[in-house]
């Protein structure tokens, strides 16, 4: 019998085995979620936040619980988390994955970044430390877990892949992983794991109009935390420079008849030496970062690369006038609202 036809049948077929081949090797190479699961999970805890609203009249008041997860990255009790999980409450609950429940203290925050680490007292439980990969190495299509405690009902996996990095979702402090893991109410300050069950990142916020799971949600990295919360460990506090809160987006316009790129600030706070030196309002176009192009790459860096007393110069397009600003940053305060 008479298997090929011609030459470039056989042809086709060899590369069909070859391609075959190499898919089942690497199916078969793969870990299996389970096994990353079992690695990370009993690092992440749930948190549970009371709340107490004083009433105005004969002395009411009533207590609203908050539900979130953190993640414990020491073996002596300190846990990070986000901010918007303990924030303005005045009880803070931990529950591990043996189902121990301890009080927590709040050791200190970052705003901008929405991150507050906090610690328990283990007693004699014995913590597991989450594992951190390099959260800069990982790229688009990676696979992914999210683990939290989704709608208070307990610890919850999701999978999904890396949808982007670098993401600014308006705040130039911050670059964010993008996933499409499934992330809902109560999974704020839960671990994103990679396929080997280490720490590439935070869940944060997701981007819905609904308020529940859209397909895209945020995480800080991995590197970001470790960062930020030993300075907070340390110190109580980050010691990143700031210029103000404000918002921007990548906009082209014409500029001397020439097709060109900028950032264009979008929205930004009464306060901070941005909006003090009083130059700059919502819809000025930012040409320039430290005499480099306005991307949002040398925005992010000169921000989070500067120390109190440094100044950043910048290049702005403001009523059809190009001025060249320079702001001295300060050090971030606690309150500004």
């Amino acid at each position: 019998m008479k298997l090929f036809d011609n030459k470039l049948s056989r042809i086709n077929f060899l590369i069909l085995i070859g391609i075959l081949t190499y898919l089942f090797a690497n199916m078969s190479n793969e870990e299996p979620y389970g096994e990353a699961i079992l690695k990370a999970s009993p690092a992440v805890v749930n948190i549970s936040s009371k709340k107490y609203n004083e009433g105005k009249l004969f002395n009411n008041r009533s207590a609203s619980e908050v539900i979130g997860s953190g993640i414990i990255i020491s073996s002596d009790g300190y846990i990070i988390t986000n901010l918007h999980v303990i924030e303005g409450t005045r009880i803070v609950e931990v529950e591990l994955d043996d189902g121990q429940i301890f009080p927590a203290s709040l050791i200190g925050f970052d705003q901008r970044s929405d991150l507050a680490v906090i610690k328990i007292n283990p007693a004699n439980a014995v913590l597991n430390p989450i594992e951190v990969s390099n959260s800069s190495s990982v790229q688009v299509g990676d696979q992914v877990i999210a683990i939290g405690n989704a709608f208070g009902l307990g610890k919850t996996f999701t999978s999904g892949i890396i949808s982007a990095t670098g993401r600014d979702y308006g705040n130039p402090y911050l670059e964010l992983i993008q996933t499409d893991a499934a992330i809902n109410p109560g999974n704020s300050g839960g671990a994103l794991i990679n396929h080997k069950g280490n720490l590439i990142g935070m869940n944060t916020k997701i981007f819905s109009q609904t308020g529940s799971y859209a397909g895209i949600g945020f995480a800080l990295p991995a590197n970001k935390l470790v960062e930020l919360a030993s300075e907070i460990i340390q110190y109580g506090a980050v010691k990143k420079s700031w210029i103000g809160d404000f918002r921007v987006k990548i906009k082209r316009f014409l500029l001397n008849n020439k097709v060109t790129f900028g950032l264009e600030i979008l929205e930004l706070k009464k306060y901070g030496p941005l909006f003090n030196i009083g130059k700059i309002k919502p819809g000025a176009i930012i040409l320039s970062v430290n005499d480099k192009p306005p991307s949002w790459e040398n925005l992010t860096y000169a921000l989070n690369n500067s120390f109190p007393g440094d100044e950043i110069s910048f290049q702005i397009l403001q009523d059809s006038n190009v001025q060249k600003l320079t702001v001295m940053t300060e050090g971030f305060p606690f309150n500004q609202e």
